[in-house]
């Protein structure tokens, strides 16, 4: 199938063709035929990277009148990265087609312009949900004419919590012909949606549902929570030409990894919800002409980033929700391109793999975390193809060669190489010349058990990460803590975790096991770290209750009585 088998326009046919555009992808060939006819609600699920901008905007420019200048399109999308990338993808196609306008209009950025380019005559308009509304209450935008609308990246906004935006603007474009919603997922809000404002959509699905891309290849690292970082700075190493973004759950920890791997020479910056728009824009901009070589995000602050030529996404932890991984994921292995996902997981995360691996119809290869010799001689074996493969064709070098020449004559080509190689890798043969082995290893059956600190209930603890390692290398290492907070609180176990460590300003690494009750619970921690959370805790207020913490062996702690075990 070719562009021109789907009855597109001949000026569009010849946009196309100018970008290298022959074949249609999957999306592409079954949703343009159906938009044609501009009176089909259409329901299009496939991944990101697979078209689906060409999909819907190539059909908006063919049944749009040009010679009527008002809003006649509306496309609403999650973030203004998204935005920005629809306008510049439709503008592209519509070359030949100049009297037709396409606008943007996404928060962050002067009203007053956005208003102004409106009031010029629009015929297309890009949209975030919050500026769109915006709009509409200001009276700046008349969506009274508006025939077609395109929802991209339904999951994403419904995510973000624009659903009550979204049923704002439907219901403020009560003469649309048409609605064309374009989906990652189908979560069950997407379905209700589009049972309420569509009639009788033709839906599209290419692929299934949550299934990974077949381009990426899915790979994991088991380690211990103590060494998450050191794996990460590991996988960065082994992986010299990387092109990435790493995924954080927190914006905390966005900012202090990035921190961290910047003081080490690495060309990284964060993307997290405390930046300002100008902030932001500045981040992405220095990420996409490569001045940055790796973007650590959280989920929020990177979704409808668009990106080409992403090598690779690192998982710093799993999500929970199988429909994250799959989002995260899908920034790589984009237009035909391969790419790789990578997953930093705890022995104790194992079953979210196997879920991930069950819904997306995946495969998750296991690797061993590289040692540090594995590491220098692949940035070594990098450099020496970069040195060999390096352009001389240009610049003015042979000037310089005779004097090179006197320069290195009583110096053999093997010490050049050598002091080119010293230069070069000074750093990293330092900093891994006595390396530890970061890999967990399955112990010896006969040792199974031996270094649990507390049998009873260990194995069912999932949020003392790193304490049995700690407690084998002499067991005195935690303290005991005592607080009046319990399950009758409204806790469970994550939100309690969560809460202690907000408080504190502490990390989960200094916990060891947790013992909830209903009334009362017992924390283990890093003697170290016991005072900061006595004093973070013990004389607070919790819903009107005052906090009581303090040393269950020494502070006068009670034991639990009976019926609290």
């Amino acid at each position: 199938m070719t562009f021109e088998g789907l009855g597109i326009d001949a000026r569009l046919i010849q946009a196309t063709d100018e970008l290298g555009y022959v074949n249609p992808t999957a999306i592409q060939e079954q949703a343009i035929p159906v938009l044609l006819s501009g009176t089909k609600d259409f329901i299009g699920l496939a991944q990101t990277g697979t078209g689906k901008t060409a999909a819907f905007g190539i059909p908006l420019l063919q049944l749009i009148d040009a010679a009527a200048k008002y809003p006649q399109a509306l496309v609403v999308c999650p973030t203004r990265e998204l935005c920005l990338q629809i306008v510049k993808e439709i503008e592209l196609f519509k070359k030949y087609l100049p009297s037709i306008s396409v606008v943007a209009v996404y928060g962050g950025a002067s009203i007053g312009l956005q208003i102004r380019d409106l009031k010029r005559g629009t015929q297309i308009v890009v949209a975030t949900p919050g500026r769109l509304i915006d709009l509409i209450e200001r009276k700046a935008i008349n969506l009274e004419q508006i025939s077609y609308v395109v929802l991209d990246e339904a999951d994403e906004m419904l995510n973000m919590g624009f659903k009550e935006d979204i049923e704002f603007i439907l219901q403020n474009t009560p003469k649309r012909e048409s609605t064309w919603l374009f989906s990652a997922t189908m979560p069950p809000e997407i379905r209700k949606v589009s049972k309420r404002y569509m009639k009788d959509p033709v839906e599209v699905t290419v692929g299934k549902v949550n299934m990974a891309n077949k381009s990426i290849d899915h790979q994991y690292y088991v380690t211990t929570a103590h060494h998450r970082y050191e794996t990460l700075k590991r996988i960065i190493d082994f992986n010299p030409g990387i092109y990435g973004i790493i995924f954080t759950r927190t914006k905390l920890d966005a900012q202090e990894i990035s921190e961290r791997l910047t003081r080490e020479g690495y060309d990284i910056d964060a993307l997290h919800g405390d930046l300002t728009q100008a902030q932001r824009d500045k981040v992405m901009g220095q990420f996409r002409d490569k001045s940055l070589q790796l973007l650590i995000a959280t989920d929020v602050a990177a979704r409808g980033i668009d990106v080409q030529g992403i090598t690779h996404v690192i998982n710093y932890e799993l999500p929970d929700d199988v429909e994250v991984y799959t989002h995260r994921s899908g920034r790589t292995g984009r237009a035909g391109n391969q790419g790789i996902s990578i997953a930093i997981v705890h022995s104790k995360e194992m079953f979210k793999l196997k879920q991930i691996e069950r819904i997306n119809n995946s495969k998750f290869n296991k690797l061993d975390i590289p040692s540090g010799k594995d590491v220098c001689r692949k940035q070594f074996f990098h450099f020496m193809d970069k040195l060999l493969s390096a352009d001389i064709s240009h610049g003015d070098y042979e000037t310089y060669v005779p004097m090179l020449a006197e320069k290195f004559a009583d110096v053999s080509k093997e010490e050049v190489l050598k002091r080119v190689a010293a230069m070069e890798f000074d750093r990293f043969l330092k900093y891994y010349e006595n390396s530890e082995d970061l890999n967990v290893r399955e112990r010896d059956r006969s040792d199974r058990g031996k270094n649990d600190f507390n049998k009873k209930g260990s194995r069912n603890d999932a949020y003392g990460a790193g304490k049995n390692e700690f407690r084998s290398k002499g067991g005195g290492g935690y303290s005991r803590l005592f607080v009046n907070l319990g399950t009758k609180d409204g806790f469970y176990k994550s939100s309690f975790l969560q809460f202690i460590l907000d408080m504190s300003d502490l990390k989960k690494e200094v916990l060891g096991r947790i013992d909830m009750k209903d009334m009362n619970s017992w924390i283990e921690i890093d003697k170290g770290a016991a005072k900061q959370m006595i004093r973070s805790l013990d004389g607070k207020n919790y819903k009107g209750r005052r906090i009581r913490m303090n040393d269950a062996e020494t502070g006068g702690g009670r034991k639990p009585r009976r019926g609290e075990e």
